[in-house]
């Protein structure tokens, strides 16, 4: 297990350092750069231009600001903002637990309706239920998530219901902290509605195929030999096995879910990771934007290292470190 933590690590460091290089040289190459706004401006001097180029370190040849780059990475600083003067990684603190906390309420949502949804699916199958389910989730997949983040939005302004953007009230600050959970969660609803829908859709489809890929197997015929109960047989011994290639899946899962929130916070104008990169992108902010991507790249690592070792945790016959 050792082994296999450490050789996964080492990985990481390579394909971080992949994602870095191949983000750097895409915003490199694209056209105009922080300060082109700037140029356009007539009351700006050229001299000033000049001036900020060489401040942001601009005016070097890519490779060496990427080398530079690097080199703060390995001490710990991700740079500056270049629009908000405000150091990277502070900013990265502020935003990525937001996001963290939308992904995993969504994959909580995706997972208490999905499950159970595709066990009853699977036992039914063939029948009206499964039909219902098998459309409903074909449905959810067909819809994308800007569009069903739109309506959510849409259904917010008519009712009036939910918030409209926005991750606490205007007067969170001055709440208890009971009511500060409240708040939070109240103007997660939406956002997590939105965001695990697409989720539910493949989970349960996964959960399905698991489901009835076990009943067909030689335990489960032995088990009913026996005389065992057939909810024994079916949550006790079926639902065990079923579920350990859906454990194997929970960091594509949550992979889906973390890219599918990048474009969900915007929409929907959550404060999250998402909107941050976002707005880095659109302003040319190198630093900002490189230090979003690799955060994000991390996290997607790190949700597919703890999806294998939950694999090994609930299936002893596994041995990673081999």
């Amino acid at each position: 297990m050792k082994t296999f933590v450490l050789r996964r690590c080492v990985a990481m460091i390579f394909l971080v350092l992949g994602v870095s290089a191949l983000a750097w040289l895409l915003m490199y190459l694209s056209p105009g750069d922080f300060l082109t706004p700037l140029k356009a401006q007539r009351d700006v001097s050229p001299q000033l231009i000049e001036s900020l180029r060489h401040q942001f370190g601009l005016d070097r040849p890519w490779y060496i600001q990427y080398g530079r780059w690097l080199w703060n990475i390995v001490h710990g600083h991700f740079g500056e903002s270049f629009s908000s003067k405000t150091p990277v990684i502070e900013l990265l603190k502020l935003k990525l637990p937001n996001t963290l906390l939308l992904n995993l309420t969504s994959l909580m949502f995706a997972w208490v309706i999905a499950i159970p949804l595709g066990v009853l699916s699977a036992i039914y199958q063939d029948s009206i239920f499964d039909r219902i389910s098998a459309f409903l989730a074909y449905a959810a997949l067909s819809l994308p998530e800007f569009f069903l983040g739109l309506l959510a939005i849409y259904f917010a302004a008519q009712t009036g219901w939910f918030p409209i953007g926005g991750m606490t009230s205007i007067e969170y600050d001055f709440l208890s902290p009971w009511s500060q959970f409240w708040d939070k969660a109240y103007h997660l609803i939406l956002p997590t509605i939105v965001l695990g829908i697409g989720g539910i859709a493949s989970t349960m489809r996964l959960m399905r195929a698991n489901f009835l890929e076990n009943i067909r197997a030689e335990y489960v015929l032995t088990a009913r030999a026996k005389g065992l109960p057939e909810g024994i047989v079916m949550f006790r011994h079926v639902l065990r096995n079923a579920i350990n290639p859906f454990l194997s899946s929970v960091g594509y899962v949550f992979a889906g879910l973390f890219s599918g929130s990048l474009l969900v916070e915007n929409v929907m104008n959550y404060p999250g990771i998402g909107q941050l990169l976002y707005q880095a992108i659109i302003s040319k902010d190198m630093f900002l934007a490189l230090g979003s991507v690799v955060m994000g790249s991390v996290v997607l690592i790190l949700g597919n290292l703890v999806s294998d070792l939950l694999l090994a945790w609930s299936d002893p016959r596994i041995r990673l470190g081999n």
